[in-house]
């Protein structure tokens, strides 16, 4: 797979049915790997090995509803009283950053309520500040967590 822009962490890999998967740490469980799990789990070991966050405090593709319309967010990071405080969106690296992916997770912020946004391909990673309960966004340098 591509080298990412994240430090090199160590993933579980195996093989079956000429097909690759990853081992997620947080759901405990091995899944195809994608281009954008491939970066999904590089953001998880950030947030895990890095960031130090705790794998409590991390929510992983749950369903919200938005406009009546059933979606999966791809990360959230959660305070301890239980508030989604970033909300983080992974793109496959062939996907540019762009305003339509900020869009999406804008639309996702509607109801999430999250404080911060990271939308990310694994190459270029873009952090946001959201103010007015998600009305407008501030580019940051970093998420200060």
């Amino acid at each position: 797979m591509l080298k990412l822009n994240f430090p090199i962490f160590e993933f579980k890999l195996k093989i079956r049915d000429n097909k690759t998967f990853i081992f997620d740490i947080l759901r405990k469980k091995f899944f195809i790997l994608t281009p954008e799990e491939w970066v999904r789990q590089h953001v998880i070991h950030f947030l895990v090995l890095t960031k130090k966050i705790s794998t409590t405090l991390i929510g992983i593709e749950k369903k919200i509803v938005i406009n009546k319309m059933t979606k999966r967010f791809d990360l959230v990071v959660f305070n301890n009283n239980g508030k989604v405080i970033l909300l983080i969106e992974c793109k496959s690296p062939s996907i540019k950053v762009d305003h339509k992916v900020f869009n999406q997770a804008a639309i996702y912020n509607k109801e999430l309520n999250s404080e911060y946004l990271m939308i990310t391909n694994g190459l270029s990673h873009l952090y946001f500040r959201s103010f007015n309960n998600s009305k407008s966004y501030t580019f940051i340098k970093d998420f200060p967590l």
